[in-house]
């Protein structure tokens, strides 16, 4: 009887236990740049993470659901480290989630590896940054898998691009957009003028603009941070450049849906590739957009909200599956393989990279009842991050 009574009092207190844990907020660490000169990228993002919990609820598996926000300004690695570093020992952090730039990715990898907690990057986006860790899981997008099909595009006959200068910002992503467009660009019979790098921190790009006129190709390739296309676009015509008929293409940061209102006639009929805009003609982004605007004051989402979206749908979802006292490791590979159908189109993450395949949109953009947006009218299906 003895026997009995122990072994019933012991599997009453793991139940309690398991209770009492499962009970715990499932807390998720979310480090972004809220100031700073890609504040842009973290508004966005802590908007999109926002609206989804408003959307789906704030419980799952049984676990309340909590984000703690930390602001690391996106600029230096080293503040990055120490948040996550904080998260997951002071807050006990269960994922850690944001990262707005490659080198704060980073600064965080390590954290992530040698706390096994999940790592959901939603914005930084060179390719080299899934090798950091094994516990990263990317929401966002690739360099390559966005200028891959860029170049493909612009070394058409039909395109009248047959001379290029590129104009990349002077950091990871920036490198590799320019080693992937000059690559996929000539080995499809384009020719490379001259290779630019522009200062990340405090950019002037006047004399680099200077330098691309004087260089007279029939387009310029660029590649800047999201935030940075304001400026760039206003030097670009004051230089003269369009008045010159030399093209401006590149990828869809330089026409982030979040600063496009702010442009003028001189942000129109620029040809960029990426993985969202928010005039993507399907009923689940309007529904997006709509939500989004109502959440933020009237701002337009733009391909980092997504990211921050997807990267809350993917760990709402992980949770559900691996269940209420999932592991970090049983966090990742309930992750591996998930599919589902974001505002930006049908979305994936591969079991074998646990980086995103997604389409990539090529886009003229136009004005639409008073604003410019980024019309799409041309996707390449199902792409994968193809690497350096």
């Amino acid at each position: 009887m003895k026997r009995i009574l122990k072994t019933v009092l012991a599997t009453g207190l793991l139940a309690v236990a398991a209770t009492a844990h499962a009970a715990e907020p499932f807390k998720i660490g979310l480090i972004l740049p809220m100031t700073g000169p890609f504040a842009s990228t973290g508004k966005q993002i802590d908007t999109a993470v926002k609206l989804y919990m408003q959307q789906h609820g704030d419980t799952v598996a049984g676990r309340k659901i909590q984000v703690i926000l930390k602001d690391d300004t996106g600029l230096a690695p080293e503040i990055t480290r120490r948040l996550a570093q904080e998260l997951v020992v002071q807050e006990k952090v269960n994922v850690l989630a944001g990262f707005g730039l490659t080198p704060l990715a980073f600064a965080a990898a390590p954290v992530a590896t040698q706390s096994k907690t999940p790592m959901v990057v939603m914005a930084a986006a060179t390719s080299s940054i899934m090798e950091k860790s094994p516990y990263i899981v990317r929401t966002s997008q690739t360099v390559p898998q966005i200028v891959t099909p860029m170049a493909q595009w612009a070394a058409r006959p039909d395109s009248g691009i047959k001379r290029v200068t590129t104009l990349i910002s002077d950091y990871g992503p920036g490198h590799d957009s320019e080693k992937v467009f000059v690559k996929e660009y000539t080995k499809n019979g384009g020719e490379i003028v001259e290779s630019l790098r522009v200062p990340l921190q405090n950019p002037d790009f006047a004399p680099f603009l200077q330098r691309v006129k004087d260089s007279k190709p029939d387009a310029v390739f660029i590649f800047v941070p999201s935030g940075a296309g304001t400026a760039l676009m206003k030097q670009f015509l004051e230089k003269g450049l369009k008045d010159a008929g030399i093209k401006l293409i590149g990828t869809g940061d330089v026409l982030d849906d979040d600063l496009l209102p702010s442009m003028g006639p001189e942000a129109l009929d620029i040809v960029t590739a990426q993985h969202y805009s928010a005039a993507h003609d399907s009923p689940e982004n309007k529904k997006y957009v709509e939500a989004f605007r109502k959440a933020s004051n009237n701002m337009r989402p733009n391909f980092m909200s997504v990211g921050g979206y997807d990267g809350m749908h993917l760990i709402y979802a992980a949770l559900e599956k691996a269940g209420a006292n999932a592991t970090g490791d049983q966090l990742i590979e309930a992750m591996k393989g998930m599919s589902w159908t974001s505002p930006r189109g049908p979305i994936s993450i591969d079991p074998e990279t646990r980086d995103i395949v997604q389409n990539v949109y090529i886009r003229r953009s136009e004005m639409i009842d008073g604003e410019i947006y980024n019309v799409e009218f041309e996707t390449f299906k199902d792409v994968k991050d193809p690497g350096l």
